[in-house]
Order: C-alpha cells, then structure tokens, then sequence
C-alpha cells in the first residue's frame, strides 16, 4: 500500500495537475504503470516516462499563446508516451499496436477534442517524415506522409501540431534535425526557447 501511494505521489508531484481530468487521468492505474515504466535508453536518457512528461511540461510553458491552447498541449504531454510499456516492437511492426495509437484510445476514454487525440496519435509522424525523407533516402514515402499528416491535422491545427513536436523533440538526448526540417517543411509560425 505505502508504495502504491508513493507512486501516486511521485506522479501529481511531477505533473502537478492543474485540472479534474488531469487528476482523473492520473488516478489511472494503466497510466500509472505506463508513466513510471522505462529505463535509459537513446532519446530518452532520463528513463521513466514520467521524467520525459516532466520536461515537456516544462518546455510546453516556454510557448504556450493562450489558456486554450496550453491546456490542450499539457494533456497531450502527459498523454502521448504513456503507453510505451504496451507497444509491441517486435519485427515487422504491427501499428495497430504503437504506443501512440494505444494513448489515444485511452484518451477517448476522457477526451472528446478530435485535435488533440489526432495529435496524440500522431506525435511521432513528423519524426517517421522526417526519417524517410533523410535517413532512408525514400522521399516518396516521405511525401505520402507529410500529406497524410497534413489532412489529419489541418492547416488550421498544424501550429499546435508543431508546437507539441518541439517541445518534445527538445529532451533527452534527442537530434534537433526533425524540427528544423519541420520548420521548413510546414507553414507553421516558428518559435525558438
């Protein structure tokens, strides 16, 4: 029981929930397995999902432009990594079973904002853009993708979109490349912190 309640203290003190559904969202059980799941690895140095949720956060507060949009980008951080510790990552992948695609199923569950679930779903697609065009050389798939990411999200929410990118792109030990690239791949308002 004690370290039931300490692993539920370890979560609201570094999340430090700021609304009901947050505080709701983190009493999850899943959740909690998922945010206190993970070890060192490349990227992700910190180890525990919850560490990465943390610094985030702590990005998201350097570039948010209303209380709107502040709240949609903190739910999708404390959301999007979560269920890490279900993906199956065995090869050939099976997508149906990505760790971000498994968060946004939980998130239906209390979110009925189609932008911020899309982005949840899709938080990684930018970096999967990313890698085709210039790590595989497969500029085709690379188009075919950025397409897609962008009739999913919308012109009109590509700025949360990329706001959420960089924010979570700028942890860890993570290679910058992805977001500059973004910068000058998608017509979104560039912000530097």
């Amino acid at each position: 029981m004690t370290e039931l309640l300490e692993r539920k203290d370890l979560i609201v003190n570094l999340i430090q929930p700021e609304t009901a559904l947050e505080r709701i969202i983190l009493q999850d059980k899943s959740f909690q397995e998922g945010a206190l799941w993970g070890k060192p690895r490349r990227g992700h140095p910190e180890g525990k999902v919850i560490y990465h949720i943390r610094e985030v956060l702590d990005n998201v507060e350097q570039v948010v432009e209303d209380d709107v949009m502040r709240q949609q980008l903190r739910l999708i951080t404390i959301i999007h990594d979560a269920f890490k510790f279900q993906e199956d990552t065995s090869f050939p992948r099976d997508w149906d079973k990505h760790h971000a695609l498994i968060a946004r199923n939980f998130a239906e569950r209390f979110i009925d904002d189609e932008t911020v679930l899309d982005i949840i779903e899709l938080h990684d697609e930018a970096y999967y853009c990313w890698r085709w065009e210039n790590r595989y050389s497969k500029p085709e798939i690379a188009k075919r993708r950025k397409q897609n990411l962008l009739d999913r999200i919308g012109q009109e929410n590509m700025q949360l979109y990329y706001l959420f990118f960089k924010c979570d792109t700028q942890t860890g030990d993570k290679t910058q490349e992805p977001v500059a690239w973004f910068e000058e791949t998608f017509d979104v308002k560039i912000v530097d912190f």
